[in-house]
């Protein structure tokens, strides 16, 4: 099926943050080996796969009630908003050929929204870094105890709020949670290749409706129609 079919049968494109919009999840396993060091703890070699699409909110509860119960759930949430703050401001770079892709769905009138599990300060952050907010009516953040990804609850919120049906919604997710979280939404999915997700690129394939490298793909075929 072509991109124009897949976008004649939608009426909400819906996007994560990290590693979809914007390039960002290589920063973070540095941060959280520094934050266990911080603590005087060694970070353990499952704990990223552990809060694999958890809430910013969900995170920091999992981290405190397993690992830094010393630490309360609101200092760790302020501790990483800082940590990685500048990381966002000046670092993080949007994904090849998002905004030409986001340019055309406001032109056409698509609503567009961010269902993401990282917080409302470096989401905004970096939006407003890359000249990308202006293009999304709705975002929805991971500070709240909504529970997260693979729940399909922050995608429904979304969709509800956008006035759409799920199942006209079209989600771009990098990670396998993700993906089964638009999937339980009722949405169609498509995975989008990160490195930092590089070894889950079979499985995310096989998760979702469909699956892109780039959003160049989607530009030069929309381009040439």
């Amino acid at each position: 099926m072509s991109w124009m079919e897949i976008l004649k049968k939608t009426d909400a494109v819906l996007f994560d943050l990290d590693g979809t919009v914007v390039d960002s999840m290589w920063i973070w396993k540095q941060i959280d080996i520094d934050y266990f060091k911080k603590c005087d703890l060694v970070m353990p070699d499952t704990y990223q796969k552990e809060i694999e699409g958890l809430s910013f909110y969900e995170t920091a509860k999992y981290t405190h009630d397993h690992y830094i119960p010393f630490v309360s759930i609101e200092e760790l949430m302020a501790n990483w908003n800082e940590m990685a703050y500048e990381h966002y401001a000046s670092k993080v770079k949007a994904k090849e050929c998002i905004q030409q892709f986001l340019e055309y769905l406001k032109n056409n009138n698509y609503r567009i929204g961010i269902a993401t599990s990282n917080s409302s300060t470096l989401c905004h952050l970096t939006l407003r870094a890359n000249d990308l907010i202006e293009y999304f009516d709705i975002i929805l953040t991971g500070e709240g105890q909504t529970a997260g990804k693979p729940a399909p609850d922050v995608y429904l919120e979304c969709a509800k709020r956008l006035g759409v049906s799920p199942a006209r919604c079209l989600v771009f997710e990098d990670l396998s949670n993700g993906i089964r979280a638009g999937n339980a939404a009722g949405m169609t999915t498509v995975a989008i290749y990160d490195d930092y997700s590089e070894y889950q690129w079979d499985k995310k394939k096989s998760l979702a409706d469909h699956s892109i490298m780039s959003y160049r793909e989607i530009i030069d075929e929309i381009s040439e129609s």
